[in-house]
């Protein structure tokens, strides 16, 4: 999935906002709040795509090739995957994982920033 696709995809959410931080990542956010990061790629490459996932998932993620607990984020208990290389997963993997952790983030706002967004 190159930097473009994911970039179209995420926005392609409902009420999904985009940011360049952290070291130039492409953050995308539901609510204010993260569900899925892209970058950090070599010149040409696929980027690095870091998206959050169920317990089973990340169990299983974790030890697939080019795909490893999230930097920063696995090391303080968050259940994070990072996939570094298009090795890793599917393009249709990928996506469905970004989907969920959308979803998964969306389920965590509050219930009135839940209505407010059109997400109930």
């Amino acid at each position: 999935m190159t930097l473009d696709d994911y970039n179209a995809f995420c926005g392609s959410l409902q009420h999904a906002t985009h940011v360049v931080q952290w070291g130039g990542a492409h953050v995308w956010k539901v609510g204010s709040k993260v569900f899925a990061i892209g970058g950090w790629q070599e010149e040409g490459a696929d980027p690095f795509v870091t998206f959050k996932c169920s317990r089973m998932s990340f169990d299983l993620l974790k030890e697939q090739p080019g795909c490893r607990p999230a930097p920063y984020l696995a090391s303080r208990g968050l259940l994070w995957i990072q996939c570094t290389g298009h090795d890793s997963l599917t393009r249709d993997d990928l996506v469905a994982y970004v989907r969920e952790s959308y979803r998964l983030v969306a389920l965590g706002l509050t219930k009135r920033l839940r209505r407010e967004l059109g997400l109930e």
